[in-house]
């Protein structure tokens, strides 16, 4: 090739790179303008478009559709739980769902329209149904119980779902109805329209994100558009169900409760004792048990001691318990059938005598058998109420133990009951291989602080339960290790012991416990002592978190100390 042919050569190829790059230049400023500067034209159907009976809560998707329409309007199990309560049950043994409010139980089975709501039997219009493996729900009970209110469209079918006390600010699109205003799948005029609404399109104001309000029309459509094209308008809230409180849910608002507990084993307790309860306002004796697979409830309940304590303006909440086995509590918490049958023997016990309430104490449960126990209180709830009766549900510290505490969901029973009573005991246990204190006040504190913290339980549901009993610790050497036991008893035989070896008790800061030691026998006693001092210290703590009361366990482990410190709890 010659020198000039190259060069022409050359310079063509240098005019088509300058072409290539003017043009690379002009599509990128083109793409610049379009991206950056001017609104995306593009459209985009929304994911749920071609569903049947898709159902939205608060503009949200939900992952099911709905069946039927108007009032045979179905919804199903997943949805009722995502949408309107996480505690709806379906139990598929029995095909029974269960739906629970604080002042109403219902019980259905599909493909039957007869049900009972508070143990009494009820016609429904139309029958849960079973399809494809979902349990579906009529929503005329739904309505009923929860207050829900539900917008259907009739081109998309979409279903907006409302509970009661929700609250919607409602708006229009500004413009004539000939205008068009974007409603965009983000906030941002770069994306994608999913609508053209024309001005006056009425909307529901879900949210905001800067100078942009996240919006749904009445067929569903749900996205972002500029505050500006948006005239606001009234809040319509969904009207709560009327839930007032009954005469004895009314007695202890505000009332700081003062609880002791009273041990039954075979022997009935002398009524008289009750005389002794200085400042007490109820006395929760142990007398019920579940004591099979069934549900079946055994009762040691004695008229003569309840008459008693309401002669002294003293409540009686009976104390109900799992007779502390995992494998009755498995079967009998298992199905609403055996969860009944032990809540109607309770209550029909506490009607046959007379009673204020129900204190529920399960322990020794699976873990896997924790939700049973709270269904189980979430079921009893509104039929005690329904008779009058307070319900309160004993609670361990948190801790990691199987049986013993993480089976309970506190946050739940918290939601559900009248009280929860924290136990809060047993810091160094009987068979503990260290020895020190049953509770000192701060292991107590970090329980008490835990449970309203990590539970959101409400202060004034929670009462603080303490120790009357101590333990007498042994330490002895044994092939050159120190072997540790243990003995409870209550506060009198310690001063009876403190009296009889003249011992001089030492204050210990750490725990605000007063502290004895002394030798019997070649062994090496030790005892964190429960007295007027400590249980001081635990009603202050009480009354600074502003708890729901005192609790103390149990009444003949107490002296006359104990009742004129625990009666300060109601003071100011």
């Amino acid at each position: 090739m010659t020198r000039n042919r190259k060069r022409k050569h050359r310079s063509s190829a240098k005019r088509r790179f300058s072409i290539l790059l003017g043009l690379c230049l002009v599509a990128a400023g083109a793409y610049f303008t379009i991206t950056e500067i001017l609104p995306n034209p593009l459209h985009e159907k929304p994911d749920w478009k071609g569903m049947d009976k898709p159902v939205f809560v608060k503009g949200k998707l939900l992952d099911q559709s709905a069946d039927g329409s108007g009032e045979q309007l179905r919804l199903p199990l997943q949805v009722l739980q995502e949408g309107i309560d996480p505690n709806i049950r379906y139990e598929k043994g029995t095909q029974s769902i269960i739906l629970t409010t604080p002042v109403q139980v219902m019980h259905l089975q599909t493909g039957e329209t007869k049900a009972q709501l508070n143990n009494k039997q009820i016609q429904l219009c139309f029958a849960p149904e079973e399809k494809n493996g979902v349990p579906y729900m009529p929503i005329q009970p739904l309505k009923e119980l929860y207050g829900i209110t539900f917008h259907e469209d009739p081109n998309t079918g979409a279903i907006l779902l409302m509970r009661a006390g929700d609250t919607v600010q409602m708006g229009e699109v500004v413009g004539e109805p000939d205008s068009k205003t974007a409603l965009r799948k983000g906030p941002s005029k770069h994306e994608r329209i999913l609508a053209d609404m024309p001005g006056g399109t009425s909307l529901r104001i879900w949210g905001s994100d800067d100078s942009w309000y996240f919006a749904q029309m009445d067929n569903g459509y749900a996205g972002y558009v500029p505050k500006t094209k948006v005239t606001l308008g009234e809040k319509k809230t969904v009207p709560d169900v009327p839930q007032p409180p009954t005469q004895a849910e009314r007695s202890w608002q505000g009332k700081p409760v003062n609880l002791a507990w009273e041990a039954v084993y075979k022997k009935k307790p002398d009524p008289s004792v009750i005389d002794q309860l200085s400042g007490v306002n109820v006395v929760s004796p142990t007398w019920f048990s579940i004591i099979d697979k069934e549900g079946n409830v055994r009762s040691k309940a004695d008229t003569a001691y309840v008459e008693k304590a309401h002669e002294q303006g003293i409540d009686v909440w009976g104390l109900l318990d799992n007779s502390f086995d995992p494998d009755i509590t498995s079967s009998a918490m298992a199905t609403y059938e055996t969860r009944l049958n032990a809540i109607n023997q309770t209550i029909q016990f506490a009607k046959m005598y007379h009673l204020d309430g129900i204190n529920l104490d399960f322990e020794n449960v699976k873990t896997k058998d924790g939700e049973n126990v709270s269904q189980f209180v979430r079921e009893l709830k509104p039929l005690a109420r329904a008779k009058g009766l307070i319900v309160s549900v004993d609670v361990t510290p948190k801790s990691g133990s199987e049986m013993w505490s993480r089976f309970l969901d506190r946050r739940s029973l918290g939601e559900t009951a009248d009280f929860v009573v924290l136990m809060a005991y047993d810091e160094h246990w009987a068979s503990s291989p260290k020895a020190g204190s049953v509770s000192s006040l701060p292991w107590a504190e970090d329980a008490v602080r835990k449970i309203l913290e990590e539970d959101d339980v409400p202060p004034e549901k929670l009462i603080l339960a303490v120790p009357l009993y101590t333990r007498i610790w042994s330490e002895e050497i044994k092939d050159g290790k120190t072997k540790v036991s243990s003995k409870a008893v209550g506060m009198k035989t310690v001063k009876d012991i403190i009296a009889e070896k003249k011992l001089k008790p030492q204050y210990l800061d750490d725990v605000k416990q007063n502290y004895v030691e002394y030798t019997e026998d070649g062994v090496l006693k030790k005892i964190w002592i429960e007295d007027k001092t400590s249980l001081a210290e635990r009603v202050k703590l009480a009354k600074e978190l502003e708890l729901g009361g005192v609790a103390a366990w149990t009444r003949s482990f107490g002296t006359q100390d104990a009742w004129e410190v625990l009666k300060d709890i109601s003071s100011k």
